[in-house]
C-alpha cells in the first residue's frame, strides 16, 4: 500500500509516517519507481504507534514496542524493555504530579495569605483591578 493509505488506515497523517521513517520505526520497501511499499506489519507498527502516542509515550520512545512486534510478539508489550518504557511513563507522570501539587500547594497558601491581609476596610474599596 501506499503511504497515503497506511495514513488513513492508522488513523495518522502522511507527515507522521514519515517522521516515524526518521526515527526508524518503520523502513518500507521501496518500489523500482522509488515508491514507498508499506504492508500490514507497518499498518500494525503505525497503529501501536499512534496507541502509544495517546498514553503519553512519544513516539520517540516507541523504539521497544516496535522491535517487540518486530520479533514476532502478538503484543508490543510482551518483552521486558517495553514493560520498562512503562514504567519510566509512569515515573514520569508521577513526577509531574508531585510538581503540579506543589505548586497546587503554594498557590493555595498565596491565595490564602493575601486573603488575610485584605483589611475590613479595603472591602468593597471600589479598586478597579477585577476579580478573575
Amino acid at each position: 500500500m501506499r503511504i497515503s493509505e497506511l495514513a488513513g488506515r492508522a488513523g495518522v497523517t502522511v507527515k507522521a509516517v514519515r517522521y516515524y521513517e526518521r526515527l526508524g520505526l518503520v523502513s518500507p520497501a521501496r518500489l523500482a519507481n522509488g515508491y514507498r511499499e508499506y504492508d500490514d506489519e507497518h499498518l500494525r507498527a503505525v497503529r501501536e504507534i499512534r496507541q502509544l502516542s495517546e498514553t503519553g509515550i512519544p513516539p520517540g520512545k516507541a523504539r521497544p514496542f516496535i522491535d517487540c512486534l518486530g520479533s514476532g510478539h502478538a503484543h508490543s508489550d510482551e518483552c521486558p524493555a517495553s514493560r520498562d518504557a512503562y514504567r519510566e511513563g509512569l515515573a514520569e507522570l508521577d513526577s509531574a504530579i508531585a510538581q503540579l501539587e506543589r505548586r497546587r500547594e503554594l498557590l493555595a497558601s498565596r491565595l490564602a495569605g493575601a486573603e488575610d491581609r485584605i483589611p475590613e476596610s479595603a472591602q468593597g474599596c471600589g479598586c478597579t483591578v477585577a476579580a478573575v
